[in-house]
């Protein structure tokens, strides 16, 4: 049965810490298809992929739903190879609505944007041998700007804090996920997308932990992924990043066949906090 949810019921911890944080869907392509996957078996040898999740409707279906509902900043995530056409029906469905991230380069970057993405998503171009490639960096931002990069910083937790992990999730880098890193890299983007690849497709809760260490920094729009399992969760990122922190739903999502939460009310929680923000 899936689970619904009262907004009175936790309405009151937007109330009080005055939450402007923004629901932004998603689609996840992998294989050409609109996918829900657990990110930690993705890209694996010696484990089987665990798919939660497979569309019968196009990438284009998906994206016409979030530019009817007026959402923005969303994201295309390539998942390897084979998605190249489904990810370009889904930016000609919605221009300027979506940012798409996944094989993007300094040579091709350009090239999406002009396919109608309102951004351009990368990690693992800013890596070489796992080791971050400040040159790199620059080299994007001479041929996109700075305003039109998202960086992903997915991670995955250590003993020493949370490192970058890019190749799918499955290679650890040299960059670990800071506040002070955060600072470094501000001024080359225009936000940061923090994928949390432990929890990633789980819908067994949100990294709190990750959070709250990143959500209240609050300088450039930072936009949390990983383990959501309710509507309830969203409040959470709210308020654990005091409102300075957007976050995004997949698996438990019911238009991806979960049964956490209605993209109706994910929706509802965003109309809410623009009607709590413009009031």
């Amino acid at each position: 049965m899936r689970v619904t949810h009262d907004f009175a019921s936790f309405w009151w911890l937007y109330a009080i810490f005055g939450s402007m944080t923004k629901f932004r869907p998603c689609i996840d392509l992998h294989d050409g298809k609109v996918k829900q996957i657990v990110g930690g078996t993705l890209g694996r040898n010696d484990v089987v992929l665990e798919t939660n999740f497979v569309s019968e409707q196009s990438s284009a279906y998906f994206a016409g739903l979030y530019r009817q509902h007026g959402l923005t900043g969303g994201h295309v995530i390539k998942l390897g190879p084979d998605n190249e056409e489904a990810a370009l029906e889904a930016l000609s469905a919605y221009p300027g609505g979506l940012q798409i991230g996944g094989g993007i380069t300094a040579d091709n970057a350009s090239e999406y944007l002009l396919a109608g993405a309102s951004h351009v998503i990368v990690t693992s171009y800013l890596f070489n041998d796992g080791y971050f490639q400040a040159g790199r960096l620059d080299e994007l931002v001479r041929a996109v700007g700075a305003e039109r990069l998202v960086l992903d910083l997915s991670c995955r937790r250590t003993d020493d804090g949370w490192v970058v992990a890019m190749d799918r999730w499955q290679t650890r880098t040299d960059l670990f996920v800071t506040t002070a890193v955060l600072d470094e890299l501000a001024a080359s983007c225009a936000e940061f997308l923090i994928h949390s690849a432990d929890v990633e497709g789980k819908c067994g809760g949100i990294d709190e932990e990750l959070v709250k260490k990143l959500g209240s920094w609050g300088k450039k729009p930072l936009t949390y992924a990983g383990g959501v399992k309710s509507l309830d969760d969203l409040a959470l990122v709210d308020r654990l990043s005091s409102g300075q922190m957007d976050v995004t739903v997949g698996s438990a999502l019911d238009i991806f066949g979960g049964n956490g939460v209605s993209f109706t009310e994910c929706v509802a929680f965003g109309q809410r906090q623009q009607g709590d923000t413009a009031g």
